[in-house]
Order: structure tokens, then C-alpha cells, then sequence
């Protein structure tokens, strides 16, 4: 049985076969007895990105992964970073590192505070994120070309990443083809956070699933 614990670009939860790039938590938020999603779907405001595997350790998915028997932290999966960047999360400094300090150093850079650290970050982020504020922000279709390669939108319930000028439309289990141009409407929502965005145009370059472009 799938398990309530993948990701959309939007930051909502849904129980689907398919699996991934990376996986990420926010805390804990199931019942590791019945592997089911508590009411709360964040216990941080650390919404972080991690690897799958790492240094050989093995989790039960959604069970008690604890030191003391607990639930541990709640396992999440995305497509790939770009899902995961547009659903409010961040690189991982533990499992991560080298990707959290480029994100890290090219938000620096975008906000001109070189004081800014991770719970920064977190906070931020936490104000901007489209799971949490129920909002999303609106941009005209003639900004678009303005966007890095990594943004997401959405045009109603669908969501399209940017790369290469072209808007790719995502699904849980890779991308499909991209958007006419024609069908663009006059507005559409930015998914992704701007302070992800303003990341993104400093440089810092996301994983992409294998599907896109393709």
C-alpha cells in the first residue's frame, strides 16, 4: 500500500507508487503504528532535502526510526530537487552539505546579508511557502521570461518547471511535454518561494529528474 508521504509541487501530500530523486522531512507528523499522517502536516520550520541513501543506514518508512523507539522524523519523497525547492524545502546540511552552503552562499549573496544562516533561511522561507500561506504570488505571463531555469507555476491545478525557455508540465512520476506558449493565460502563480527564486538566479543549479526535456 502507498503511503501518504510524496510531494507535489504545491507542498501537499498524497499516497502514490511512485517514488523519486530525494527524500526530506519536516518534522514528525505520522503515527508510526498506522503509518498515517497526524492531523499537522509541519512540526519545524526546518523543511529540509536529503539523499536517499547515505552512509548505509536504513529507516522504516514511517515507522519508529527513533533512537528511543519513537517515530523519528517523518519520511517525504519528491520527484526531484526542483519539486522539492518549489514545495518550500531546502538542502539538508547534514546528508547535503556541499548543496545547503551553495544554496546557502547564493542567498547571501542575493540578500546582501553574509550574517544569514539555515534557521534564517527556514524562517523566511516558512512566510512563503504555498502549503503553509494558502497563497501563491502572481506574475504576468510577459515576466516570465525573467524566471531562472528551476521555477515552477502553476496554471490552475497544474504545475510546469522552467528550464530552457520551455515550461514542462510535472507529474508524480517524471515530465511531460511542455506548455504552448499559446496556452499560457495572462497570469499564472509563481510556486516556488521567491527567496528560492532569488537563490536560483544567483546560481545556485537544482537536481532535475531524469524525465525532463525528454
Amino acid at each position: 500500500m502507498a503511503l501518504q508521504n510524496r510531494v507535489s509541487p504545491f507542498g501537499q501530500l498524497f499516497a502514490t507508487q511512485a517514488r523519486g530523486v530525494f527524500t526530506g522531512n519536516r518534522g514528525v507528523i505520522h503515527d508510526p503504528d498506522t503509518k498515517t499522517l497526524l492531523r499537522r502536516r509541519w512540526t519545524t520550520r526546518s523543511w529540509i532535502i536529503c539523499v536517499c541513501e547515505f552512509r548505509g543506514r536504513r529507516r522504516e518508512v514511517m515507522g519508529r526510526n527513533s533512537p528511543k523507539g519513537r517515530a523519528g522524523w517523518t519520511e517525504l519523497f519528491f520527484l526531484d530537487e526542483v519539486t522539492a525547492l518549489a514545495a518550500g524545502h531546502r538542502p539538508c546540511f547534514f546528508c547535503r552539505r556541499e548543496a545547503a552552503s551553495d544554496f546557502l552562499t547564493c542567498v547571501r549573496q542575493a540578500t546582501r546579508d553574509q550574517g544569514m544562516k539555515a534557521p534564517d533561511i527556514d524562517s523566511a522561507l516558512h512566510g512563503q511557502r504555498f502549503a503553509v500561506t494558502g497563497k501563491a504570488q502572481p506574475i504576468a505571463a510577459e515576466a516570465l521570461p525573467e524566471l531562472p531555469d528551476g521555477s515552477m507555476i502553476a496554471c490552475g491545478e497544474r504545475a510546469y518547471a522552467l528550464r530552457g525557455g520551455a515550461f514542462y508540465e510535472w507529474h508524480f512520476e517524471g515530465y511531460g511535454g511542455a506548455l504552448s506558449p499559446e496556452k499560457i493565460p495572462p497570469v499564472v502563480q509563481l510556486l516556488t518561494p521567491a527567496l528560492t527564486v532569488s537563490a536560483l538566479i544567483g546560481g545556485y543549479a537544482p537536481v532535475w529528474h531524469a524525465s525532463i526535456g525528454s
